[in-house]
């Protein structure tokens, strides 16, 4: 990986619970917003299904093409759990038991209550499915703090990292937020903005339809984007308001351009979005009995 984050992430998660609908998925909604605390904007996130081939194709592209990758999902003990030897066969590379991890899992995590008899020290089928967990795609030519990385002296789940910038990450939210979280200074020093800034995002609330502000935002988003800027125009369907959006890093910059953009949407700027809807909602009685009015009396 280059010294510096050029600021591209990709989020890969692969798992048929998603794509079969049994599972919300909330770590592209994290992932996102990690990235923009960093100033790093999320180019691509792809779901795919728990099948060897179409991770090989997809992490080596993924890999090339940006310089921060993050997986999320298959990394369990189970038959279908199938990223360590996916990605180990995408690189060429051997899967190792890595013995740290192992001595980590057997330090930090409790028996299961289903499970009182197991014992680390007697091999069974329990023991082998717990092994999974610790067998890593490996590279003897790296020092082994460039593959594996514990965010947290509380976690056994490590952190694996192939080729130099693909990050493999649990599936369950609590330990994929917990662990991506933890890469957060690893990553600062890494950065084109070495003092993780982040972006800056600035809200404007308008009354008006997206057809009718689309000229203006046009013209504003040619005139901020060599600044670094984009303009954003999201709809909110049953409410009486839209959102317009500036995002980036000059702070300044941005907010300079509050008074514009509020007359040019005609809006205000705001902190959050629907900070109008109750508003909204005080006058709308009100603007019934007007109108109640007006109907009897033409």
């Amino acid at each position: 990986m280059s010294s510096r984050l050029a600021g591209l992430s990709r989020h890969l998660l692969n798992s048929t619970h998603l794509l079969g609908g049994k599972t919300v998925d909330t770590n592209s909604a994290f992932m996102a917003k990690f990235c923009f605390s960093l100033g790093m904007p999320l180019k691509r996130i792809e779901v795919i299904a728990d099948d060897e081939d179409e991770i090989i194709e997809a992490v080596r592209r993924m890999s090339h093409s940006y310089d921060f990758v993050v997986t999320s999902g298959g990394i369990g003990p189970t038959h279908d759990d199938i990223t360590y030897q996916s990605i180990a066969k995408a690189f060429g590379l051997p899967l190792k038991l890595h013995e740290p991890t192992v001595e980590k899992m057997r330090r930090l995590s409790k028996p299961h209550r289903s499970q009182p008899d197991f014992n680390w020290d007697t091999p069974s089928p329990a023991l082998t499915a717990k092994l999974r967990m610790a067998q890593l795609p490996w590279d003897d030519t790296k020092p082994d703090d460039d593959q594996v990385v514990y965010v947290s002296p509380d976690l056994w789940v490590p952190v694996s990292v192939v080729n130099g910038n693909v990050h493999i990450l649990p599936g369950v939210p609590r330990l994929f937020e917990a662990l991506l979280s933890g890469l957060r200074p690893s990553l600062l020093p890494r950065l084109a903005d070495p003092e993780g800034k982040g972006l800056y995002r600035v809200l404007f609330s308008t009354p008006l339809a997206e057809s009718a502000v689309a000229p203006y935002l046009s013209d504003l988003a040619a005139r901020v984007e060599p600044r670094g800027i984009k303009v954003g125009s999201y709809p909110r369907w049953g409410k009486k308001r839209n959102i317009v959006t500036l995002v980036g890093k000059d702070r300044e910059y941005m907010d300079s351009l509050q008074d514009e953009v509020a007359k040019g949407v005609q809006g205000r700027r705001v902190q959050t979005e629907g900070e109008d809807d109750d508003a909204d909602a005080d006058a709308e009685p009100d603007e019934k009995k007007d109108s109640a009015k007006a109907d009897k009396h033409p």
